[in-house]
């Protein structure tokens, strides 16, 4: 398989996710029954593409805690478990470090974002080149210095960027290939890649998940992102998150993949 992970974890979304974190103007209209829903269909597509998923009891004291993606950054050997830039999120890394340890029982090592240090998984771009991490509003060059240390093994390379992360403009898929925004990210930050630039009005589509195979997970209703995917020989396969756009997440902030990578 040449996805870089074969087993994710999840968590749905508890009662209190309508008071998530979020800068959309349609926050106030969150469906939590049909967040439910779409993160049920999610979870089904992840298994029938062969991938384990975990899923984690809801955090109703967290209402950001669905998106999973944020709290840590996890490998086969090293778990790296992240500290918020959002302050509002603060704890729900605590929380996930304690339900990992009765998962995670291989693991060799575990490491923490320790202050002045902010790290969040949204602005970490894994590529089989190195990790590229957006240094943005909720991540700091501290925090990314750190993740180096914790990954000696690995090129880390910071990326100045004005997003709300990294994620929201690129995503990793295959073979040296990225899915761009290019003016959300420029491409001479990610040199030595190809890339599959899609339109800035479907930027939501570019936080793109690979699910192996040429398969690429995207939300549903971006028309032209899809025939870009195809023109590069991918099958996207869509899914309805529209609630998780409300809460200004996208396709990969609903997991946290176990990277076989380190």
């Amino acid at each position: 398989m040449d996805r870089f992970f074969d087993e994710v974890f999840v968590r749905p979304p508890g009662s209190s996710y309508e008071r998530c974190v979020s800068t959309n103007p349609a926050k106030g209209d969150i469906d939590v029954a049909l967040a439910n829903k779409q993160h049920g269909d999610y979870v089904r597509i992840l298994r029938e593409s062969g991938i384990k998923v975990i899923e984690l009891l809801p955090l109703d004291d967290f209402p950001d805690s669905v998106f999973m993606q944020d709290p840590a950054l996890l490998g086969s050997r090293v778990d790296v478990i992240c500290r918020f830039g959002e302050e509002r999120r603060r704890g729900e890394e605590s929380a996930l470090h304690e339900e990992l340890s009765h998962h995670r029982d291989k693991i060799s090592r575990v490491r923490s974002i320790q202050p002045p240090g902010t790290l969040e998984g949204g602005d970490i771009l894994v590529t089989d080149h190195g990790f590229f991490v957006g240094e943005s509003s909720r991540t700091n060059a501290d925090g990314i210095r750190q993740l180096a240390k914790c990954l000696d093994d690995i090129s880390v390379t910071a990326v100045k960027t004005g997003l709300f992360h990294l994620l929201c403009g690129c995503a990793y898929l295959n073979n040296n290939r990225v899915i761009i925004v290019p003016e959300l990210v420029s491409p001479e930050s990610l040199p030595g890649f190809e890339f599959v630039s899609i339109p800035r009005h479907e930027a939501y589509a570019a936080d793109a998940l690979y699910l192996g195979e040429g398969r690429v997970l995207i939300p549903s209703g971006f028309p032209k992102t899809a025939a870009k995917l195809k023109s590069a020989d991918y099958e996207p396969i869509e899914v309805e998150i529209s609630e998780f756009r409300k809460g200004d997440g996208g396709v990969t902030c609903l997991c946290s993949p176990v990277y076989r990578l380190f």
